[in-house]
């Protein structure tokens, strides 16, 4: 794995503003089924200021199945990991049963008092009596916010949902996060809720490392960035000084390789030039400061390479579809 790609990828999740809002515990008795609805529904409720809900689900125990509303359903496994990054409905359900509408009246209620800390984070699913390890299922449940707009590749490199086959077993480090967080429910010490927020966090970032696996060559778009030496020790020189007066010339220099070559590969695969994604990237730290009130547009456009504020402003119109002064006043 390249010098520094992890850095990068540590970068572009404080870019995005990644922050868990609930990790909690279900355990399930058949016959069950869960489902949420679309994460517009009920990300306000649960992480205000956050305009994207991804959501993720660990099988520490037994079996399901799980998918997106009215599509196919996969088969998981204990030690498999479900993730639905961009918001679609979904379901978990034992036995297998068709889901004509994911989610109630009653979803958004439930997913607002828990992220509130006012429901148990152990909770119970399904008519069934008892724990018989032979019909039933555990499975952790994380919830986090981050911005999706105007651009997050990270997000765009993911599938509607992902099924990550042992994503437990296959990580030291995971396995001690899912012991971590099944110690904090059942031990319901104080600062508990806190703990499990950042808990919540370092397993998506964990689940985000294995998709940069070199032995993962089915990995799209910006993880198999990662994996590309030279691109990604161009993600990592821009990534390190946004503000910068970037060329190809000098991003090349810096990477110690030719033009044609840098810029052939970084398009191949990222799908766009270095400097088109530079001027993106500058657009989402941009929409970023622009939450922060102590932050003028001025000072803004700065801190992201721009020395004129009209061109600035031109700029993030053109990505975003709104001037900068109205992009905060929608985001306050």
């Amino acid at each position: 794995m390249p010098d520094g790609d992890l850095d990068v990828l540590s970068d572009l999740l404080r870019g995005v503003r990644l922050s868990a809002s609930m990790l909690f515990l279900v355990e399930a008795t058949q016959p069950w089924v869960t489902s949420a609805p679309r994460a517009s529904q009920f990300a306000a409720a649960v992480l205000p200021g956050a305009r994207h809900i991804v959501s993720y689900h660990v099988v520490v125990r037994g079996s399901c199945w799980a998918g997106l509303e009215r599509g196919p359903p996969v088969r998981l496994a204990a030690g498999d990991v479900f993730v639905v990054p961009h918001g679609h409905a979904y379901f978990l359900a034992e036995p297998r049963r068709y889901v004509e509408r994911c989610g109630d009246a009653g979803s958004t209620e439930f997913f607002r008092r828990m992220a509130a800390g006012e429901l148990p984070r152990v909770v119970g699913a399904g008519r069934g009596a008892g724990r018989d390890a032979g019909d039933s299922t555990e499975f952790l449940c994380g919830f986090l916010g981050c911005d999706a707009h105007p651009f997050n590749p990270l997000l765009a490199s993911l599938p509607p949902m992902l099924r990550m086959a042992d994503a437990v077993g296959a990580s030291e480090r995971m396995r001690l996060l899912v012991d971590l967080a099944l110690f904090e429910l059942r031990d319901r010490r104080p600062g508990m809720r806190d703990a499990l927020l950042r808990i919540a966090e370092q397993m998506f970032v964990e689940l985000l490392r294995a998709r940069v696996d070199p032995s993962d060559a089915a990995a799209p778009d910006w993880f198999a960035a990662l994996r590309d030496p030279l691109v990604a020790r161009a993600l990592a020189q821009l990534h390190s000084a946004p503000a910068r007066e970037w060329t190809l010339a000098r991003l090349a220099r810096e990477c110690g390789a030719s033009r044609s070559v840098l810029a052939e590969r970084f398009a191949r695969r990222l799908g766009c030039p270095p400097m088109r994604y530079l001027a993106a990237w500058r657009m989402q730290l941009a929409a970023g400061l622009l939450a922060e009130p102590a932050s003028s547009v001025k000072r803004v456009a700065a801190t992201v390479g721009y020395e004129s504020e009209a061109a600035f402003s031109r700029a993030f119109k053109r990505a975003t579809g709104v001037a900068p002064v109205v992009w905060r006043e929608r985001r306050s």
